[in-house]
């Protein structure tokens, strides 16, 4: 099979080596660079997944390489097509993705200025917390046009309210759909009018009680996590959206999936990153979708806007 393209992953953590091996096993791209501020950490994740190549059948060739906080080791992210910035800490028990933005914004910072210098044409997926924040600051320190730089969180709030109405109902989660907009964190907004279940609206298989209680669960899924693993947070349904996205992009797949992207005028909203649904090619959002929305979603939609917008405003200084 054909293979093309590079995407570069920033961070060696859980969360990036987990997003680089499942971007690798994709079989798809020529190359799959991961790196890491801790020496030979990066180079020594990408031998082990070089090695896996043989059992589990796939080519693409994993380059792991140690990057430094003065901008050493970036040249290796040259030429990538997709660069998804993991980079940053992790939440611990009892934290809010907002108790991290001043460490994260020096960290997302760094390495989006480097990004821009190194791979210019790249579309830049930021995963860092807390999110919405991040991608809007990602975004001014790269310089690059809003379409280019995008945020990944509905793909997984959706995927875990999926999760949660499958195993609320005992059926198979493909059996579900859902949806989420607004932003990754307390004022995240889940869409149950969109949701079905066999293609049943989700309020004829649920009363509004379990809903609410689904969606409450939804909006604390990440704290569920890190709360029971105590050390480290969520990262195998984190990747799962991450190098879905990345791929969508390398294939200019024109596939629509709800991301934090710059809205302006959609939903009447303008001047934000939100999550919305939006269409994914080779140059990152190729447009922003307007989603049918009841009264009561749109002005959860729109207080979201308005909760972000103010925080987005400050990263500027961060």
């Amino acid at each position: 099979m054909a293979r093309s393209g590079k995407v570069t992953v920033v961070g060696a953590g859980f969360y990036g080596s987990t997003t680089a091996l499942r971007l690798a096993e994709y079989d798809i791209l020529d190359e799959v660079v991961l790196t890491d501020v801790v020496e030979g950490k990066a180079e020594g994740l990408a031998l082990d997944m070089n090695q896996s190549r043989p059992i589990e059948g796939f080519e693409t060739r994993v380059t792991g390489a140690t990057t430094g906080t003065d901008g050493s080791g970036y040249e290796v992210i040259a030429g990538s097509d997709v660069v998804v910035i993991t980079a940053g800490l992790p939440r611990k028990p009892g934290m809010s993705r907002m108790d991290l933005i001043e460490t994260n914004a020096k960290i997302v910072r760094g390495v989006a200025e480097n990004v821009a210098r190194h791979a210019p044409e790249a579309v830049v997926v930021v995963v860092s917390n807390p999110l919405d924040e991040m991608t809007a600051l990602a975004q001014l320190a790269t310089g690059f046009p809003k379409n280019r730089v995008l945020g990944q969180a509905g793909m997984l709030d959706t995927a875990r309210f999926t999760n949660n109405v499958a195993e609320e109902l005992g059926v198979p989660v493909g059996s579900v759909k859902t949806l989420t907009l607004g932003s990754h964190g307390d004022t995240m907004v889940p869409v149950p009018s969109r949701c079905t279940v066999d293609g049943k609206p989700l309020t004829d298989v649920l009363s509004q009680e379990r809903i609410d209680h689904l969606v409450e669960r939804t909006r604390n899924g990440g704290a569920e996590v890190v709360a029971l693993l105590k050390t480290g947070s969520a990262y195998y349904a984190p990747s799962a959206a991450a190098a879905r996205m990345a791929r969508a992009i390398v294939e200019d797949a024109g596939v629509v999936m709800p991301v934090c992207a710059w809205v302006d005028g959609e939903h009447g909203i303008s001047g934000v990153y939100l999550g919305v649904e939006a269409e994914l090619g080779r140059q990152g959002v190729t447009r922003v979708v307007e989603s049918e929305l009841s009264e009561a979603e749109l002005a959860a939609l729109e207080e979201a806007a308005e909760a972000v917008r103010a925080k987005q405003a400050d990263v500027k200084d961060l």
